[in-house]
């Protein structure tokens, strides 16, 4: 039960606003040991996110989830959480619940139900912890005067200790908003620059013209960005392209920087081509490739008459081709935003947190864990193993 502070709000001894994956793991480790905590959210119901990820089956974590596979400007920070909170503890907790569950391509792990299992599973973690959530509750104000008084539509509520969860921008139709900058913001905790991450690219004419005649077309690539590799699929739409491999890639793309596809990841093209030349001259190049692309994509690259033969192309023309289909130098024009981003990057500089216990350091008490905070994930799980590991080092600290 929450007593009354001097000054008329509810006390408690933690607030965490936000009840997603972060603010949820948080609040129940919070609850567990002993302390009265209050978790408030704007949306109706908890855990929105959770509920549309991996189409529905909660992509919840990944086998491996090294420090390696995670950006930030600071590439060590997330080193410590994610040590202390493993996808081992998370696999442990849903069999204690008996929620069955699966391992799909590249280690990820997905619930053979649906993720309102998930979801289920923490709001009755956070009930056995005695956690108080409330759903529906506006933040209208905060300030701080040596508890964080938090003002809700529904009244204050002052604790010792605040932990932001309210994530990052991508997908405002589930609620996102830019609250934890603003808080960082007031409190003078520096913020990095926001922007769309794990997000399909958008593309300019002449090269969209061919990408949108292709939409719906999807096929296994290497899409690289610097030294930066993935081989996973890559999708054409009307604006561009998506894909795993897309969405991967974008995570490491900065405005003017060049995309390279490897359309023939398992294949030396070169060596193939001339092959076919030696072997089947008489075929049209575009059958040639259709043997190892998708017809229309093959199309699309050759769009010769049917009847020039891949005999009667030159090796220099042949070698050409290969160039394209290994090395397909791309520009994006840009993304398709937070709307269709599945993460943001950016977001609370990690210079100004605590590593261990993700508290700001100039402001005691003060904590910003998940998606909020500068440390974003690849496509797979791990943007979920950040939540559970960030929302737990909190926990443990509050």
């Amino acid at each position: 039960m929450a007593v009354e502070s001097a000054f008329g709000a509810a006390h408690f001894d933690v607030i965490v606003i936000g009840a997603g994956a972060a603010g949820l793991m948080c609040a129940i480790t919070a609850g567990q040991r002993g302390r009265k905590v209050l978790l408030l959210d704007h949306g109706e119901a908890p855990g929105a996110k959770i509920l549309i990820s991996g189409g529905g089956r909660c992509n919840f974590t990944n086998r491996e989830t090294p420090a390696s596979r995670f950006l930030s400007a600071n590439p060590h920070f997330a080193k410590s959480a994610l040590s202390r909170y493993t996808p081992r503890d998370f696999i442990a907790l849903l069999d204690q619940h008996g929620i069955a569950w699966h391992e799909k391509t590249l280690g990820q792990l997905f619930c053979d139900g649906s993720a309102r299992q998930v979801v289920a599973m923490l709001v009755t973690e956070c009930v056995a912890a005695g956690v108080d959530m409330r759903m529906a509750h506006r933040v209208t104000g905060l300030r701080h005067n040596g508890l964080f008084q938090v003002e809700t539509d529904h009244g204050p509520v002052a604790a010792p200790a605040l932990v932001i969860a309210t994530g990052g921008l991508s997908i405002p139709k589930l609620g996102a908003t830019g609250f934890a900058y603003d808080v960082a913001r007031q409190f003078g905790v520096p913020v990095i620059p926001p922007a769309p991450a794990l997000v399909p690219l958008t593309f300019a004419e002449p090269v969209l013209g061919m990408m949108r005649a292709l939409s719906g077309t999807a096929c296994e690539v290497v899409a690289t960005v610097g030294r930066t590799a993935f081989r996973e699929a890559l999708l054409f739409t009307h604006r561009g392209l998506s894909g795993p491999a897309i969405l991967q890639a974008s995570s490491y793309l900065a405005d003017g920087d060049e995309l390279t596809i490897d359309l023939l990841p398992a294949q030396d093209a070169l060596a193939w081509l001339l092959a076919r030349k030696r072997e089947r001259p008489r075929i049209a190049l575009r059958t040639a490739l259709a043997e190892v692309l998708p017809q229309r994509l093959a199309q699309a690259l050759a769009p010769e008459d049917d009847a020039a033969s891949i005999g009667g192309l030159t090796d220099r023309v042949l070698a050409a081709m290969a160039e394209r289909l290994k090395r397909w130098r791309l520009v994006p024009s840009g993304t398709e935003g937070f709307a269709k981003a599945e993460v943001t990057r950016g977001g609370i500089d990690t210079r100004a947190l605590s590593s261990r216990t993700m508290e700001a350091q100039s402001v005691p008490g003060l904590h910003f864990v998940g998606e909020a905070v500068d440390v974003t994930g690849w496509l797979g799980g791990y943007n979920f193993q950040w939540a559970w590991a960030s929302g737990f080092a909190a926990g443990q600290a509050v």
